[in-house]
């Protein structure tokens, strides 16, 4: 495998502004993509899903923790197993501070089909401490897309599944599995899949994040340890 070409210092910095235009040209995409994903119609959740978590029992109302949003990682952890899966923990190493998620109403969490007694030494192992539940053998797994059928077994895939709460009413906007979460892992990447995205007043369609609460715009970012939850 060959090394990229050794050149002048002017010679790079032409060669980097005729890329630095593709980039952007990329970016322009990338806003419109997102500005799409936040205009998809949302499915309401009636069914009532019950998870197991360190406080015990959960509904999926109580994975929010009281905020307005939610992205659930769908780690895959097969029951019968002691460790959950090396891709999927590789994802969950890149998740940042939650602190700056929070701020912008939306909580983050894992779940697993693994119980939650071989999920806890495992979290502990790896020294996670985002918020992480089992979803036993009850059906969101399935419901959300990450179960499939092969060769007469069912398998996981992994995934990420974004809902949205409106007072007592959840609902599903959003999933994405496989190559679908590469990328992802920074505070403002997982935002992007949401259905009130960054919360700043750029962003399209306008006046969404405003409609539900005060947004927070770029200038009110603040180190971790700052923020009144």
């Amino acid at each position: 495998m060959s090394l990229p070409e050794i050149v002048t210092r002017a010679e790079w910095r032409a060669a980097r502004e005729e890329l630095l235009e593709k980039e952007k040209a990329v970016t322009r995409a990338l806003d419109a993509l997102r500005a799409e994903r936040r205009r998809l119609p949302m499915v309401p959740v009636g069914r009532e899903y019950v998870f197991e978590g360190g406080d015990g029992k959960a509904t999926l109302s109580d994975l929010f923790q009281g905020r307005q949003q939610l992205v659930v990682h769908h780690f895959v952890f097969d029951p019968g197993r002691e460790t959950g899966c090396r891709c999927c923990s590789a994802f969950l190493d890149q998740i940042g501070h939650l602190a700056h998620l929070h701020a912008r109403r939306t909580t983050f969490a894992a779940v697993s089909r693994a119980p939650f007694t071989r999920i806890l030494p495992f979290k502990a192992r790896m020294g996670w401490t985002v918020p992480w539940y089992s979803s036993g053998p009850g059906d969101f797994d399935a419901d959300f897309g990450v179960l499939t059928e092969e060769d007469g077994r069912t398998v996981q895939r992994p995934g990420v599944s974004c809902f949205l709460r409106e007072g007592d009413r959840v609902f599903h906007t959003y999933s994405a599995y496989g190559r679908g979460l590469e990328g992802l892992g920074s505070t403002t990447s997982l935002l992007d899949l949401t259905a009130l995205g960054r919360q700043e007043p750029w962003e399209e369609p306008r006046g969404r994040a405003h409609a539900v609460g005060a947004p927070v715009a770029q200038e009110h970012l603040r180190y971790h340890d700052e923020y009144d939850d």
